[in-house]
């Protein structure tokens, strides 16, 4: 088993060539990062229609000219084969992220997330296999797990879906199951829960909540918690994600189809993580006077999620090393940070605006 800084000693004695789908997003640009830092070369693809070229160049700044040179952006769509397959040119390593997230967006566009996220994937899926990559990484999801009652969350106990998004999820593993055995191609599935971290869109109506809540609570609007505040969940820091993917990327290429839970095992209800952001933005010099509203459970959700993160830890070698607030306190200054700067920009923007009508 491979242990993280085994796995960046060998990332600096033998660089390999990484795709990182979806690297404009979220996820996919920490990833991006990551690798860059290590000097890897990385060809990431995205077509912008949930990732932002502005994620990119955050990473450009955090890292050395010479690592950003190790990097190609390809705007392309997983649900062109060309672009996989072109994509996919020279590859040793996959991690792919690139999907049509959200629970909402699923239930009022179903047809647009089947197209994404079954379509796109078997398209990455084939271009991987026919290009003998070394590892085929993939963004699962815990919504696969769907009504199954159980805490915590077991790998191989789920229940029925209950949105368009969790079958397009459970399709994505049936589909690395078969080309495992029909193929030989092995695959390793992430089942995220709740991912958060810097540079997660705040803005739009399928907005997560903790960057949803960040940018209501900076710009003093209402926080509204669907449900009566006890709906928890098991929220995980994106450095603790990133980690796994490293570690399922290094896990052995073998010819099966393999799924983890990656999350922290704890579960926090939306009233704590009110509490938690409204400390945190305290402590970073903004006050919190609202109360939050309390709206209807929202169609497709669960009540309750806590992963059991036994197997990564034994099979991986996964160990979270951000807990829940820890992540927030890393999290919180940098939406602040992105806040006093937007209104600095517009307290520009409008003396000049001032300056030209005196003049």
């Amino acid at each position: 088993m491979n242990t993280v800084d085994d796995i960046e000693q060998d990332l600096q004695q033998r660089p390999r060539k990484w795709l990182v789908t979806g690297c404009a997003g979220f996820i996919g640009s920490h990833l991006t990062e990551y690798l860059l830092r290590h000097d890897q070369v990385v060809v990431g693809l995205d077509n912008l229609s949930t990732g932002h070229y502005r994620n990119l160049e955050d990473v450009r700044d955090l890292i050395s000219r010479d690592q950003w040179r190790r990097f190609s952006f390809i705007q392309g769509d997983i649900r062109d084969r060309v672009a996989c397959r072109h994509a996919m040119s020279g590859i040793d390593k996959v991690l792919h992220q690139a999907a049509l997230g959200s629970v909402p967006r699923s239930i009022e566009d179903p047809v647009a997330t089947n197209d994404t996220n079954v379509n796109g994937f078997l398209n990455v899926l084939v271009a991987a296999r026919d290009a003998a990559v070394e590892s085929f990484v993939y963004a699962a999801s815990s919504a696969t797990y769907g009504d199954h009652p159980g805490l915590p969350k077991v790998e191989a106990h789920i229940g029925t879906p209950l949105s368009p998004y969790a079958v397009t999820k459970y399709v994505n593993e049936l589909y690395a199951d078969v080309f495992a055995r029909c193929y030989g191609f092995g695959t390793v599935g992430l089942r995220y829960f709740n991912v958060f971290g810097k540079r997660q869109d705040p803005a739009g109506a399928y907005a997560a909540v903790i960057p949803k809540w960040i940018g209501a609570m900076l710009a003093g609007h209402q926080v509204v918690i669907n449900g009566d505040g006890q709906t928890s969940r098991d929220f995980c820091f994106v450095d603790n994600v990133v980690q796994a993917n490293m570690l399922a990327s290094y896990a052995g290429s073998v010819p099966a189809s393999r799924i983890y839970n990656v999350a922290l095992g704890d579960m926090t209800t939306l009233t704590q993580l009110f509490g938690y952001l409204k400390e945190l933005l305290t402590l970073n010099g903004i006050e919190v006077r609202q109360q939050p509203d309390y709206a209807p459970f929202r169609a497709g959700d669960i009540a309750c999620s806590q992963a059991n993160v036994d197997k990564a830890m034994r099979e991986l070698g996964y160990v979270p090393r951000y807990r829940i607030r820890e992540g927030l306190a890393a999290t919180v200054p940098w939406y602040v940070v992105r806040s006093r700067a937007a209104t600095g920009a517009r307290q520009a923007g409008a003396s000049v605006g001032r300056c030209a009508a005196q003049g």
